[in-house]
């Protein structure tokens, strides 16, 4: 999986987050938090509108980044680098064979019959969600 370096600038109540690869591409939001999950999505969203991940740039090292001038101005004042993963669903589904306690997984068919979910979209879902809350 890809991750883009982004610079998230704003103060309390207000921020922003925009990716020095991918022109264009920026995300905001009340929090930090809410701004980071923001930009999973914002990213998603416009290397599918610029034509899938082929049709983008490849996204740069740290230390490249930190080398742009634009970025150095940025953090000079106050702006922060953070990491934000490239989530592409291809609609394409491939089998896995995974292994885990048969207590858990009982309590994963479980939930996903309350849910009216098979176990791979429940599985699925949660493994999203997992990773779109946190921060790398």
């Amino acid at each position: 999986m890809a991750h883009y370096i982004a610079i998230l600038e704003g103060e309390t109540g207000a921020y922003g987050i925009s990716f020095p690869d991918l022109p264009g591409c920026t995300a905001m939001g009340s929090t930090m938090d809410e701004t980071w999950k923001s930009a999973v999505e914002v990213l998603a969203d416009w290397v599918n509108e610029m034509g899938g991940s082929e049709a983008v740039p490849m996204p740069r090292s740290l230390e490249a980044i930190g080398h742009d001038a634009d970025v150095r101005e940025a953090i000079a004042e106050g702006a922060s680098l953070i990491s934000v993963p490239l989530l592409i669903e291809s609609g394409k589904s491939v089998r896995a064979n995974i292994s885990m306690d048969q207590g858990i997984l009982a309590a994963i068919d479980a939930a996903a019959e309350v849910r009216r979910l098979t176990r791979s979209s429940f599985l699925t879902s949660a493994a999203l969600e997992k990773i779109r809350s946190e921060a790398q």
